[in-house]
């Protein structure tokens, strides 16, 4: 019964948190300017990471899918459509967004962890600035607006890998791997991998925002609050990712 109601105010005090990272807009130039920063701290240094990771994924499922394509009735082009239905609809929105959630997470649960603790929002408190404006805000606009982006980056890339491993391993020919991209196309799992990655966005703002704004303590706290941070993300990620797949594909 106690963790129970510690969820519900876990809960209440996140979305209060939202409330009042929405309203009271702080000076627009200021917004700019960390947008601009975190973008490039929370968006840029994870390109590289994302597309390595989707690229040998990409490869992996080329080659699993080919060695379990035994029967020569098969046609081999089901192996592109196979690498094609995986990148698109699961591996780069979602395990993508995990991988995001642990570095990501990580990072702004401490940094605002760490500003809690030595004070700097209270100054900012006591200025008069809405500090969960000021710091959670500019995380939000530059994950939603650049993690899609970053996504259909990893998808190509996964596709990619796929299509490489296939010419290193000779498990698939150029022509039959174009033709299972070409397969039966459905725009709708874009637009589905596109809404999934905008909700695992926010939250990757979002839940470790909460955590690092209210930690109390010192720096043992902190490495707490960021653990905490990557694991409810993670666990909501996946729970989110089952709601928007049972609502859009089912």
């Amino acid at each position: 019964m106690k963790h129970i109601l510690g969820f519900f105010e876990l809960t209440g005090k996140y979305f209060l948190l939202l409330r009042k990272t929405f309203s009271r807009p702080q000076n627009r130039r200021i917004f700019w300017q960390n947008y601009v920063r975190e973008l490039d701290d929370i968006g840029l240094k994870t390109v590289g990471m994302i597309l390595f990771i989707n690229f040998f994924i990409g490869g992996v499922v080329t080659i699993q899918t080919a060695l379990n394509l035994e029967n020569p009735l098969l046609d081999r082009s089901l192996i592109g459509f196979a690498a094609k239905q995986s990148v698109i609809l699961e591996f780069s929105p979602t395990l993508s967004s995990v991988i995001l959630a642990g570095i990501v997470g990580s990072y702004i649960a401490s940094t605002i962890g760490t500003m809690r603790i030595t004070e700097q929002i209270d100054v900012l408190d006591v200025m008069g600035v809405n500090s969960a404006n000021h710091l959670v805000l500019p995380k939000i606009f530059a994950t939603l607006s650049f993690y899609p982006f970053l996504i259909i980056i990893s998808m190509f890339m996964g596709i990619f890998g796929g299509w490489a491993a296939g010419q290193v391993t000779d498990l698939v020919s150029t022509a039959d791997y174009l033709e299972g991209i070409r397969m039966d196309f459905e725009p709708f799992h874009f637009v589905y991998s596109m809404v999934k990655t905008l909700v695992f966005a926010f939250l990757i703002a979002t839940i470790p925002s909460f955590f690092g704004y209210y930690v109390k303590g010192g720096a043992l706290e902190v490495g707490r609050a960021s653990t905490k941070a990557v694991i409810w993300t993670s666990i909501m990620i996946v729970l989110w990712n089952y709601i928007i797949t049972q609502l859009l594909l089912s």
